[in-house]
C-alpha cells in the first residue's frame, strides 16, 4: 500500500484518465477567473465558469492536482498549522469532476473502487457520511443506497450528518448552484476501528477519524432571500466535484499518523531540524511544532514567490509575508541566529520541483526574495529586543513585574515587533504582559483605523489625522490635497500643516520635533513627488526661518491627497505651522527624471521587438536603476536587447521634447494615450508624448527632452513570475559606469589568460577543452585507484583490501569507508561492488567533492527487514549538516560539514550495533 506522493498524485490522475476524464493541470494560486478570492482554495475554482454554464470546455470530465491556499475567511487554520498532524496553510486537492455527465452513482463507484482497489485501503478503517437533511430540505437517501450497494455495508457506517450548510451540504453562496455531499473518512487509530468515537476531532497526533475524499453533487439551484425565504429547484444538468488531500491521502497509504512524516514534508523538518542543530522527535514539544511550522510555511513561501508575488504591506503579497514571519519567528524560538528560510525553501524546490518546474525555473528568485525578507524581520526584531530590554530593566529598577498593553502595542503597531515574541521573550524574562491593556489599545486601534479588503493592512490613524489637518486648512473641503509644483521646479515655500513622530512609521501626532528625531512632515504645498506609479518618492531637506532642518529621505502618499515628506531633524526643531522652504535633491530627482523617460521608451521598444503582448506589468524608477515587467514567456535574445538598445538610444540621440498636456481621460484615450499596470486615475489625466511612437498617461516627472537621457544600457532580462519577466537597465552616467565596469573586467580575465581582450573567447575555449580533459582523465584514475585497479593488486585489489577491514556481527557484516571520488555515481558503484564481495552486509562509503560531503548507503536484501538504508543514512546525513534518503536497500545523503565526515561515517556502527 506504501505509496511515494509522486505515485499517490499520478495513480489518482492516471485512475480517472481511464475513467475518460481530460487530465487538467494545475491553476494558479492567484484566481484568474474570481475576484472574490484572494488565492485558490479547491480544485473546483479553475473550474468555477464551467459549473454556472459561463464557460464551456471541450469535455464533461476532468481531474486534476490543484495547488491550494486556505489562510483566511473560514477556511483559516492558521494557528493550527504545526500543532496538529493534518492541517497546512498550502496543500495539493486531489479532485475528479463532472460537467452535467456522470452523477453519484458513478462519483461514488469510482472513488471506492480507487481507494480500495488501487490504493488498497482496507474497507474496514472507512466509513462514509451522507447529508441528513434539514428543514426543508430532504436527506440524500440516494447516496446513503448507492454506498450501501456498492460497500455492502450497514446504516451503521454509512452516517446521516445534518445542517444546511454544513459539512455534508455545500453551497456556493446565498444563491445559485448548491447540493448534498458525502464523505470518505479513514480511522488512523490502533487496533479496531472505533464507529463510535467518530465525529471527535483527532488528537494532536493525528489518531483518530480523518477525512480523506469530500463529494460534493451539485443538484439544487438555490434562489431566494434570508427575508423571504430560499426555495431549491433542481439543476437541468448536475455537477460533482470531489477533493482529496494529497497530504492526506499519502500519509494513509505511507502508514503514517502525521502528513509531516511523509515524503512530501518531512525532507523539509530534518532541514528545519539540521538548521536549528536540534532532533526532531515528531512529539507535541515546542521545538517539534516550530519545525512542523516552518516546513509548511516554506512550501507556501517557495510557491508563492514562484507565482511573482513579493513580500509586502497589503494583498496578497501581505499574506505572504505574514507566513513567511511567522515562519521565521519560530526559527527564533528554536534559537536560529541566522537567515534560514531560504534554505528551507530551497528544499521544497527539491522535493517539488519535478511536478512544479516553475519552482527550478524560479529558484533564485524563491532563495534572494526570501533571505531578504528575513534581513529585513531581523533587524526589526533587534530593534524590538532593545525598546523591550530597556522596558524590563525600568520595571525591575521599579520592583514591577507587568509590561503595559500599551508598549505591547506599540512594538507591534511602530516596530512590526509581534506581540506573541514578546510574549515568548517575557517568559524569559520572567516578566508578565497586561494582556487586558493591549486588547484594549487594539480596539481602540481598530475603531480608528478604516476598513479594507480582505490581508490588507489597515491605514494608520496617523495619517488620517493628517488628512483631517489639511482639510482643516482648505475650509473643510473633503477634496483638499497638497498641492505638488515639483513639475515646474526643485524648490517651493510652505507652511506645515501637521507633524508626527516615526518618520515612515509614524503613530503619534505632535507640535514640533527637534534635532535627532524621526520625523513625519505635511505641508500645504510642495515640489517633492510622493512614491506612486513606480517612481520612488524625492529626497532633499526641509529648512525653517529659524534655522531648523529637515533631511528627506523619502516623500509618500499614504492617503488621497496627502504628501508626506519622512526624514530626520538634523539642525534645531520643526514647528506645526512653521513657514518652510523646500529643496528637492537636483542630483536624485534629475537622475530619476532619466529613468522614467527611459521606462517609457523601453516599454514601446519592447513592445515593437517582442509584439504587442509585452505589457507592462509593473516597474521601479529610482535614480540609480529602472526596472521594468512585462509579459512574455520566454526570455530576450541577445539579439533582441541589441535591438531594443539600438531603438531607445536612437530616439535618445533624436533629442525630441518630452511633452505633456492635462487632458479629459476620454479624449486622451481617443489620441491613442496608453495605460499603465495598476494605475488608478481621475477624469482628467497626465498624457506624456515622446514622439509619436510614445504616447503615455503617467503622472510621474520625465527629462524635458530625451537628449538628457544620455545613455541606455539593459543590465539584466529575468522571469519573475509565469509569463513576466523583469529587465533591468541603467542611464546616463550609471550606464556608462557599467559599460567601463564590465571593460575592465575583460582586461582583467585578458591579463589572467595572457591574452589580448579581442583573442578571449578562443583563450576560454581551448582552456574549458584542456580542463574537460584533464577533469576526465582524474575521473578515471580516481574510478581505477577506487576499485582497486592500476596498481600492484590488479583489478580488485582496493576492494579485497577493504572487504578485510569490515566488522563482523551477528548479522553478518559492516564496513564504513572515506573515499576519493568525485561524484555520487562512482560512491554508488563501490558501495554496490562492496556488498557484492561481503554478501549479507551494511556498507556506508563517503567522499568530499569541493564544499560537499557526499554518501552512499547500501543493504542486502536480505538485511532489510532489520535494517532499512533511508532510516540509518538520516540521521548520518545530519551530522553533516544535510538530509537524505532512499529505499530499503539503498539511499545516499549530501551536506556541507565536510569536516564531520569521519564522525558521520562512524556513526554506522553504532546505528548497527557495532561500535568497538
Amino acid at each position: 500500500m506504501s505509496k511515494v506522493a509522486s505515485e499517490v498524485r499520478s495513480s489518482f490522475l492516471d485512475y480517472f484518465k481511464r475513467q475518460g476524464h481530460e487530465v487538467v493541470a494545475s491553476s494558479s494560486l492567484v484566481p484568474q477567473n474570481d475576484p472574490t478570492l484572494m488565492f485558490a482554495n479547491a480544485g473546483m475554482v479553475q473550474f468555477k465558469d464551467v459549473f454556472t454554464g459561463q464557460d464551456r470546455r471541450p469535455y464533461t470530465r476532468a481531474t486534476s492536482s490543484q495547488k491550494c491556499i486556505r489562510i483566511s475567511g473560514k477556511h483559516n487554520d492558521l494557528e493550527n498549522v504545526g500543532v496538529t498532524a493534518r492541517h497546512h496553510t498550502f496543500f495539493e486537492m486531489l479532485g475528479n469532476f463532472s460537467f452535467g455527465d456522470y452523477f453519484k452513482e458513478d462519483a461514488i463507484a469510482f472513488s471506492w473502487e480507487l481507494v480500495t482497489k488501487e490504493w488498497g485501503i482496507s474497507p474496514n478503517k472507512l466509513v462514509a457520511t451522507v447529508f441528513g437533511g434539514a428543514e426543508g430540505v430532504p436527506a440524500d437517501d440516494e447516496a446513503r443506497a448507492i454506498w450501501k450497494k456498492v460497500t455492502g455495508w450497514g446504516d451503521d457506517r454509512v452516517l446521516g450528518i445534518p445542517g444546511v450548510p454544513g459539512d455534508n451540504f455545500w453551497q456556493m453562496g446565498e444563491t445559485g448552484p448548491c447540493g448534498p455531499s458525502t464523505e470518505l473518512h479513514f480511522f488512523t487509530g490502533d487496533g479496531e476501528t472505533n464507529i463510535a468515537s467518530f465525529g471527535e476531532e483527532p488528537t494532536p497526533d493525528g489518531k483518530g477519524w480523518m477525512e480523506i475524499w469530500n463529494l460534493v453533487f451539485m443538484q439544487f439551484d438555490r434562489a431566494g432571500s434570508e427575508a423571504a425565504g430560499y426555495t431549491l429547484a433542481p439543476l437541468p444538468k448536475p455537477c460533482v466535484d470531489t477533493g482529496a488531500g494529497l497530504e492526506r491521502v499519502t500519509s494513509v497509504l505511507q502508514g503514517k499518523t502525521s502528513n509531516y512524516e511523509t515524503d512530501l514534508l518531512r525532507a523539509l523538518v530534518d532541514k528545519a531540524a539540521v538548521i536549528a542543530k536540534k532532533p526532531y522527535g515528531g512529539t507535541q514539544a515546542d521545538d517539534d511544532v516550530s519545525m512542523r511550522v516552518i516546513a509548511d510555511h516554506a512550501r507556501l513561501t517557495a510557491f508563492l514567490i514562484a507565482e511573482g508575488i513579493q513580500p509586502d504591506r497589503a494583498g496578497r503579497p501581505y499574506v505572504l509575508r505574514r507566513v513567511m514571519r511567522r515562519a521565521i519567528r519560530h526559527g527564533h524560538r528554536l534559537g536560529i541566529k541566522e537567515p534560514f528560510l531560504h534554505e528551507v525553501a530551497l528544499e521544497v524546490v527539491s522535493t517539488m520541483g519535478d511536478q512544479y518546474p516553475e519552482l527550478r525555473e524560479r529558484q533564485a528568485l524563491i532563495a534572494s526574495v526570501a533571505e531578504q525578507e528575513e534581513v529585513r524581520f531581523r533587524e526589526t526584531i533587534d530593534r524590538g529586543l532593545k525598546i523591550l530590554d530597556d522596558e524590563v530593566a525600568r520595571l525591575t529598577s521599579a520592583g514591577q513585574s507587568t509590561i503595559p498593553g500599551k508598549v505591547v502595542f506599540d512594538l507591534e503597531a511602530t516596530y512590526g515587533f509581534p506581540n506573541d515574541l514578546t510574549d515568548v521573550i517575557a517568559r524569559e524574562r520572567r516578566v508578565h504582559i497586561d494582556y487586558a491593556g493591549y486588547k484594549d489599545e487594539l480596539e481602540k486601534h481598530k475603531k480608528l483605523s478604516e476598513g479594507s479588503k480582505v490581508g490588507d493592512e489597515a491605514v494608520g490613524d496617523v495619517w488620517r489625522h493628517a488628512q483631517q489637518a489639511l482639510r482643516d486648512a482648505a475650509g473643510g473641503s473633503d477634496s483638499a490635497a497638497v498641492k505638488f509644483t515639483g513639475y515646474e521646479r526643485e524648490e517651493g515655500e510652505g507652511r506645515v500643516l501637521f507633524l508626527a513622530h516615526g518618520a515612515e512609521r509614524a503613530t503619534t501626532a505632535t507640535k514640533h520635533a527637534k534635532q535627532g528625531e524621526k520625523v513625519a512632515v505635511v505641508v500645504d504645498e510642495t515640489p517633492f513627488y510622493g512614491e506612486s506609479g513606480g517612481q520612488v518618492g524625492d529626497r532633499g531637506v526641509i529648512k525653517t526661518k529659524s534655522g531648523g532642518k529637515v533631511r528627506v529621505d523619502d516623500t509618500l502618499k499614504p492617503l488621497t491627497g496627502l504628501v508626506v515628506h519622512v526624514g530626520e531633524v538634523v539642525l534645531g526643531e520643526i514647528l506645526e505651522g512653521d513657514a518652510v522652504k523646500l529643496e528637492v535633491d537636483h542630483a536624485a530627482r534629475t537622475a530619476t527624471r532619466r529613468n522614467h523617460s527611459a521606462t517609457h521608451l523601453l516599454h514601446w521598444a519592447l513592445r515593437k521587438v517582442v509584439g504587442e503582448s509585452a505589457q507592462q506589468k509593473g516597474s521601479l524608477v529610482a535614480p540609480d536603476r529602472l526596472r521594468f515587467d512585462y509579459s512574455s514567456g520566454k526570455p530576450l535574445t541577445a539579439e533582441q536587447i541589441q535591438q531594443i538598445e539600438d531603438l531607445v538610444n536612437e530616439k535618445i540621440l533624436l533629442d525630441a521634447p518630452v511633452l505633456t498636456e492635462v487632458l479629459p481621460q476620454a479624449e486622451a484615450k481617443k489620441r491613442g494615450a496608453m495605460a499603465i499596470f495598476e494605475e488608478k486615475y481621475g477624469d482628467v489625466v497626465r498624457v506624456l508624448t515622446m514622439t509619436k511612437d510614445s504616447v503615455e498617461l503617467c503622472g510621474g516627472t520625465h527629462a524635458r527632452a530625451l537628449g538628457e537621457i544620455g545613455m541606455f544600457k539593459i543590465l539584466s532580462d529575468n522571469g519573475i513570475a509565469a509569463g513576466v519577466r523583469r529587465v533591468e537597465a541603467a542611464t546616463g552616467l550609471n550606464a556608462l559606469k557599467y559599460v567601463r565596469d564590465l571593460e575592465g573586467t575583460m582586461r582583467q580575465a585578458a591579463s589572467l589568460v595572457k591574452a589580448a581582450p579581442s583573442e578571449l573567447p578562443e583563450k576560454i575555449e581551448r582552456l574549458l577543452a584542456d580542463a574537460k580533459k584533464l577533469d576526465k582523465e582524474l575521473a578515471e584514475a580516481k574510478r581505477k585507484a577506487a576499485m582497486g585497479g592500476g596498481g600492484n593488486g590488479g583489478a580488485g585489489g582496493g576492494l579485497d583490501t577493504w572487504v578485510q577491514s569490515a566488522r563482523t556481527t551477528s548479522f553478518g557484516k559492516v564496513l564504513s569507508l572515506k573515499l576519493d571520488v568525485p561524484d555520487n555515481a562512482m560512491l554508488r558503484e563501490v558501495a554496490e561492488k562492496l556488498r557484492d564481495k561481503l554478501g549479507e552486509s551494511v556498507v556506508l562509503v563517503g567522499s568530499v567533492a569541493g564544499p560537499k560531503a557526499m554518501l552512499v548507503l547500501t543493504v542486502s536484501k536480505a538485511l532489510t527487514q532489520q535494517f532499512k538504508a533511508g532510516d540509518l543514512i538520516r540521521p548520518i546525513a545530519q551530522i553533516l549538516g544535510g538530509s537524505g534518503g532512499g529505499r530499503p536497500d539503498m539511499a545516499q545523503a549530501g551536506g556541507t560539514e565536510v569536516g564531520k565526515i569521519d564522525e558521520a561515517l562512524g556513526k554506522l556502527y553504532e546505528l548497527v550495533g557495532a561500535a568497538g
